[in-house]
């Protein structure tokens, strides 16, 4: 082969290597916007039954995943997998799911649950299904799991508006919404330590490499609380009416959990603190710290 051709071919492969990472780098800003509005769906002054908002942005968050893009990434096998070229999504995705789950656990402990009163034997399943391996590839696949407690959510919303009731409604009680509002607290705190990460959990050096995987990480724990928040404001609509600064302090909260959720560099830098590139990661973290911080003080103020 002449090295005119070998030329050819390399500027072939270049030219397609840098088509395919546009195309994922914007096709992954698309992705990341989800076509969930709560005002649109439950509009203000539309009646609705305590907790379908909650399920229903919950429901959206995992099917989006699963049936939108690439669908579900961090158990695809090979090039195509979760640590060669489309790995970003797969990052965002772990984190989304392990939102999910805490999301969904506190729905079904809590929200949904006071004292000594039985579980909702949809939401038990659908937080069952959640907590299936990520990154497992058959028996069972994450995408039938997950598939399988969106459904369980839907019953749930479906069971809201039988007659009789058959789904426990959310109790729009403040003392089971502070533990919610703790648990994302914690999830910001993982976040904010992932962001600030010299070291991997095994000892070795955070190399360049590695950045995105954090990074898109952390940003998956902040797209589950962005929507789900806003359904939770809807939900508790009366808990703001009485105290105007909860619904002062949520749309604060919002607007950094909406940045943090949609930050998409085209390569994610690790750049000095004074040098002349960006540290993504601790960008990202400045949205992050201060949606950590505005939902702290949602909690203080639901204490009260």
């Amino acid at each position: 082969m002449s090295l005119k051709r070998i030329g050819i071919l390399a500027g072939v492969a270049f030219a397609l290597l840098i088509a395919i990472n546009l195309a994922l780098h914007f096709g992954q800003i698309y992705h990341d916007q989800l076509p969930c509005d709560v005002d649109r769906e439950f509009p203000p002054g539309k009646p609705f039954i305590a907790g379908e908002v909650y399920a229903t942005a919950l429901a959206e968050i995992v099917d989006h995943e699963l049936h939108s893009g690439f669908g579900w990434r961090p158990n695809d096998l090979f090039i195509w997998g979760p640590y060669l070229m489309a790995d970003n999504n797969a990052s965002r995705q772990i984190g989304i799911i392990m939102a999910v789950r805490e999301t969904s656990r506190v729905f079904k402990d809590d929200l949904t649950k006071i004292s000594s009163n039985e579980y909702d034997p949809n939401l038990v399943i659908a937080d069952t299904d959640f907590r299936n391996d990520a990154e497992r590839w058959i028996l069972p696949s994450p995408e039938s799991k997950y598939s399988d407690g969106v459904k369980h959510l839907q019953l749930y919303v479906a069971g809201l508006h039988a007659n009789p009731q058959t789904s426990r409604e959310l109790n729009q009680r403040n003392v089971e919404l502070i533990t919610l509002f703790e648990t994302w607290g914690d999830l910001l705190g993982d976040a904010h330590a992932m962001l600030y990460m010299q070291n991997n959990p095994d000892g070795t050096p955070v190399h360049a490499w590695q950045d995105d995987n954090y990074f898109y990480h952390a940003q998956g724990y902040a797209h589950v609380m962005y929507y789900m928040l806003l359904a939770v404001k809807r939900e508790y609509h009366q808990t703001q009416s009485v105290k105007p600064v909860i619904e002062q302090l949520m749309d604060e909260a919002l607007t950094p959990l909406q940045k943090a959720a949609t930050m998409k560099p085209l390569i994610v830098l690790d750049g000095s603190a004074t040098g002349i590139f960006a540290n993504h990661r601790h960008n990202l973290d400045a949205y992050i710290s201060e949606a950590r911080q505005k939902i702290y003080s949602i909690r203080e103020e639901l204490d009260r």
